[in-house]
């Protein structure tokens, strides 16, 4: 045994393994770089570290796939058998009006917006077999192994990560069966835990990564796959939709992409930049289901899965800096997500390329634990920043002025951009989403249908469709830095909006003989991180569980 780096007096003694460069989080990006890593030097040692149970477990994406990144990291995917097999054929963009709606013509549209040579895929399932190549080089990867701690150096930089820790109780002492989990030590740590991440948080603050950067801003995406009649299904068709049911309430909109065996992905995302504590993005999602377009689709069909996840949505001017010392944030960990497209995996992908070839060109050099300034130049200079550039001003002028002004002006804005210029500049995103929430005074509760069991359904009902699962006795990973904020501050000036932000109903306000009493149901949290960016104090704090729990996406 040696004594952790990170180890106190209070600490327990765990072993620790040394590698070249450890992940956290095998997603698109830790993948990326991984398999990057091997394929410039076979001995260099890899490690993936992955909190779901397995490979994409936790992995939830819309996704329409803009091949770029993979062509880059593995240019004959195609031969090799790759979960890629849906071209997008159709592009349609809707607006919708209660009762009806009015397609846009596509001519209309920045030709960034053209999803020709994409593909509809499972993000999960892509991400299953860039493990499998990944694995098939050398790399090492261990699923179900949270990872809950940095390990700091000496001289203050990130050395490694603490890994596997199980079997506390509830009040965070250890139980009867505890494991300390292990240390993984690294030349460099690259994070790539995806939107929110714990760790990534504690490094962006720790290093002041986002100084000068405007305030990072997120939406909530929610998912369904839905098996429907075969005479409505078009495989291949993409289709993008706006209005209502969100109009002025909040910015947002939804997504319908029509994979192969009868199969759709039925998405919605709203903006947490809202400024109601009343409304209810769930059901916002649940009420768009019953649009006599989107109910014609439907009708018949049946709901397979349903899963939830935040989406980094600040873009160009809310990224920050990407390498610290002792390593790097890669993708939705840093912020990559085109908003007007809603793509990111193919960021993330380059981004764990960059890492990974800035990681070689330092240990060939003998460097270790110093700041991969190279990686941080490829990102802001290279395809990545190009692309986030482009459309930097249409998620500030959507924010500010709503979605015509967004349309007509971003639309103009994305258009100069194609050409090389802008004429608005860099916009500023102003208020983060915590404090873009108004007291409850200022507005009118909303009244939302109940669901059917047909087209809507409730929220515990749909969370039961996404596997999740917590062991009951474990700490609950959702902390509060002050126990009294939920029932002293935000039930009476925001109504605690907890209980209707949260697209898993985890939170409750619940009364008892002797007042309120704010309830936190753990085990039902699909791992979206909402709760971390929306509540308006910034009380609740999103850690990991004990490894392998959360949801279980089969296919998302």
């Amino acid at each position: 045994m040696t004594e952790a780096t990170s180890q106190t007096e209070t600490r327990p003694e765990r072993e620790a393994m040394e590698y070249d460069v450890v992940i956290v989080g095998a997603g698109p990006a830790g993948l990326s770089a991984a398999i990057r890593l091997k394929q410039l030097d076979p001995e260099t040692s890899v490690v993936v570290l992955e909190k779901g149970s397995e490979v994409g477990a936790h992995i939830l994406s819309g996704a329409v796939l803009d091949p770029c990144g993979l062509d880059r990291l593995l240019p004959d995917w195609r031969e090799m058998g790759a979960p890629i097999t849906v071209p997008v054929k159709e592009d349609r963009f809707l607006m919708l009006g209660e009762g009806g709606s009015v397609r846009i013509p596509n001519i209309a549209m920045p030709p960034l917006m053209n999803n020709h040579g994409n593909y509809i895929v499972s993000m999960g399932n892509v991400c299953r077999w860039m493990a499998e190549q990944a694995e098939a080089l050398g790399v090492e990867i261990f699923p179900g192994m949270a990872c809950s701690e940095i390990v700091w150096g000496e001289d203050g930089r990130v050395a490694g990560v603490v890994a596997g820790e199980f079997g506390k109780n509830p009040d965070g002492t250890p139980g009867p069966g505890y494991e300390p989990g292990m240390e993984l030590l690294g030349k460099y740590v690259f994070l790539g835990e995806g939107v929110r991440g714990s760790l990534s948080k504690q490094a962006i603050e720790r290093f002041d990564l986002a100084q000068g950067r405007e305030p990072q801003k997120y939406g909530l995406g929610m998912k369904e796959i839905w098996e429907i009649d075969p005479a409505k299904h078009h495989e291949g068709r993409v289709e993008h939709t706006m209005g209502w049911p969100l109009e002025k309430n909040a910015g947002g909109g939804s997504f319908i992409y029509h994979l192969d065996n009868n199969q759709v992905y039925v998405g919605f995302v709203v903006h947490l930049g809202y400024k109601n504590p009343y409304l209810r993005p769930y059901q916002e999602f649940q009420r768009f289901k019953h649009h006599p377009v989107v109910a014609e689709l439907l009708k018949g069909g049946k709901r397979v899965a349903y899963g939830a996840r935040a989406i980094t949505e600040g873009g160009w001017q809310s990224l920050p800096k990407t390498a610290f010392p002792g390593g790097a944030l890669l993708g939705c960990a840093a912020g990559m997500v085109n908003v007007p497209r809603i793509k990111g995996n193919h960021n993330a992908m380059l981004s764990g390329i960059h890492a990974a070839e800035a990681a070689h060109e330092a240990i060939r050099a003998g460097r270790s634990g110093d700041v991969l300034e190279g990686y941080d130049a490829a990102v802001r200079e290279g395809a990545i920043g190009k692309d986030l550039k482009r459309v930097r001003n249409v998620k500030p002028l959507w924010s500010r002025w709503g979605l015509t002004a967004s349309m007509v002006l971003g639309g103009f804005d994305m258009w100069t951009n194609t050409l090389g210029f802008s004429l608005m500049g860099t916009m500023g995103h102003g208020k983060s989403d915590a404090e873009a929430t108004e007291p409850a005074k200022d507005h009118k509760e909303i009244v939302y249908p109940k669901p059917d069991g047909v087209l809507s359904f409730d929220r515990l009902t749909n969370v039961s469709f996404s596997g999740t699962n917590h062991e009951e006795s474990q700490p609950c990973h959702l902390k509060l830095k002050d126990p009294s904020v939920p029932i002293q501050k935000n039930l009476p000036v925001y109504a605690e909006p907890a209980q209707r932000y949260c697209p898993a109903g985890v939170y409750e306000v619940v009364e008892k003989e002797d007042g309120p009493e704010f309830v936190i149901n753990f085990q039902n949290c699909v791992h979206c991180k909402t709760c971390d960016i929306k509540d308006p104090s910034q009380n609740i704090v999103w850690t990991v569980p004990q490894g392998g729990d959360g949801p279980n996406y089969p296919n998302m």
